[in-house]
């Protein structure tokens, strides 16, 4: 089978969306959508010993009624303030130089969407995953809108399972995926424990966390798995009632 997981670029993602990333066959980046305000496009969060904190690149406009594409960063020293927060969220981690300077080769880009594709691709590449096809969405040249866009692309790729994160549940149409001939999975994230610090564990905050404190073991804590939609549903379900 072949497996296509489609996501919006995002800032440094949470090691959970690496393990999806790990399941692709083809990994298609949503940039040609309307940017979305409070989304993780343009942030994430780091742990310190106190909570977590965001990372947020600034936009300008706000990135109001923009596709991601063509997003555009707002003036100031944003860069150097977020390598100053890395250091102090990371600071007693043994890789905090390898985060570092994955960090460093990122933000070398200046077209915000380039940095954001390549805060997945740099640290993946860091990582060991390879997918065998990555392409945008602006390059297919496929119009719609929501789940009937994502089996238009999905079928156009020649991909036969769809694999995606938990959000998608309120909207997909699994029977019509189904009936088209394509499956669907929901990443099953393993939310596996690393060493990291001081204050509570928790595995929402960015791979450059990941990075910092595990070096070139930070794959071994990657545990892809997946679960057909209608035990997604159930357990979802499940877990609401209790």
């Amino acid at each position: 089978m072949s497996a296509v997981v489609i996501s919006q670029p995002m800032l440094f993602p949470w090691p959970g969306f690496f393990e999806g990333l790990m399941l692709a066959d083809i990994y298609v980046d949503l940039d040609d959508v309307q940017f979305s305000r409070g989304s993780f496009t343009n942030r994430v969060q780091l742990k310190f010993p106190e909570g977590r904190r965001w990372l947020t690149v600034p936009l300008e406009g706000k990135g109001s009624f923009q596709p991601i594409a063509e997003l555009q960063t707002a003036a100031g020293d944003w860069r150097e303030q977020h390598r100053r927060l890395v250091q102090a969220s990371l600071r007693d981690a043994p890789y905090l130089t390898d985060a570092l300077v994955l960090m460093d080769e990122v933000y070398a880009r200046e077209q915000l969407c380039d940095l954001l594709i390549a805060s997945i691709a740099i640290p993946a590449a860091y990582l060991g995953i390879t997918s065998g096809r990555r392409v945008c969405s602006h390059e297919l040249g496929i119009a719609g809108q929501s789940w009937t866009r994502v089996l238009d692309i999905v079928q156009h790729l020649g991909g036969n399972r769809y694999i995606t994160g938990h959000g998608a549940a309120g909207y997909l149409d699994h029977r019509a995926f189904e009936a088209a001939g394509v499956s669907v999975d929901y990443i099953d994230y393993s939310c596996t424990p690393w060493p990291q610090g001081a204050g509570a564990f928790t595995p929402y905050v960015s791979i450059l966390d990941l990075i910092a404190w595990t070096g070139p073991a930070a794959a071994d804590y990657l545990k892809p798995r997946t679960l057909p939609w209608q035990a997604h549903l159930e357990r979802t379900a499940a877990a609401t009632w209790q």
